[in-house]
């Protein structure tokens, strides 16, 4: 296997674990533990399902992981693309990591709380959970601003379709823009929601692209990356 579809599948699996860590702890399990507008029902959700909140924990965790890795990965795999936007997907990526990690910090000590309570366990758990979807919500500006870059390499190295990459950039600012919406307009969940789809679309591509195909066996000649530095040949 070439180094560098072997280096396009390894960014592929530690972008697809990203995807399902982070898709069961936070769509699925959060979902059960956590109501909006109920802080009892929210902490006798938490002493019932105790362990399933702790794997909502240790899932967060694994997001973590799974997004600095795949951040790094992806600044090895497109770092002779354009050092520039392949360093830009790290940072910001790197970034974003640290936001979960914090909540997961947050969601931690509501299980604890729930089990051994402080003042008004009610009130504090359901605290500490809104402030860690705050924390989601406002680390979607560097989810967005990880595949702006993203779509950036796509477009500069030619080693996958252009249509993935200006997906992946137009995914990115409707995540910057959801995030700002969502706290601008609350009302406007709507339109919130759909100005992520094109993101969910370019993610999903881009993880079905790097685990089945890597790279293409040449970039097109006329691709700018091309044009400053050989794309290596895939035989």
């Amino acid at each position: 296997m070439h180094p560098l579809i072997r280096t396009a599948r390894v960014t592929g699996l530690w972008y697809l674990a990203l995807g399902i860590a982070g898709g069961l702890g936070f769509l699925l399990i959060r979902s059960r533990i956590f109501v909006a507008d109920d802080p009892a029902a929210t902490l006798a959700n938490l002493v019932e399902h105790g362990s399933l909140a702790r794997l909502g924990v240790a899932l967060e965790l694994a997001t973590v992981v799974a997004q600095a890795f795949a951040a790094a990965w992806f600044y090895r795999l497109f770092r002779a693309a354009d050092p520039f936007p392949a360093a830009g997907i790290a940072v910001f990526g790197l970034v974003n990591a640290i936001a979960i990690l914090v909540s997961a910090a947050l969601t931690g000590t509501a299980v604890e709380l729930a089990a051994d309570p402080v003042g008004d366990p009610a009130a504090n758990v359901q605290l500490l959970y809104l402030m860690s979807n705050n924390l989601w919500g406002v680390g979607g500006i560097f989810f967005g601003l990880w595949l702006i870059p993203m779509g950036w390499c796509v477009l500069r190295s030619g080693w996958m379709p252009a249509a993935l990459g200006w997906i992946l950039v137009a995914g990115g600012v409707g995540y910057l823009l959801s995030s700002f919406l969502r706290y601008l307009t609350p009302d406007a969940a709507v339109i919130v929601e759909a100005l992520v789809i094109p993101a969910t679309v370019g993610e999903l591509w881009m993880i079905g692209y790097l685990l089945i195909r890597g790279v293409r066996r040449t970039a097109p000649g006329n691709a700018p990356a091309a044009a400053e530095e050989p794309v290596p040949a895939v035989r």
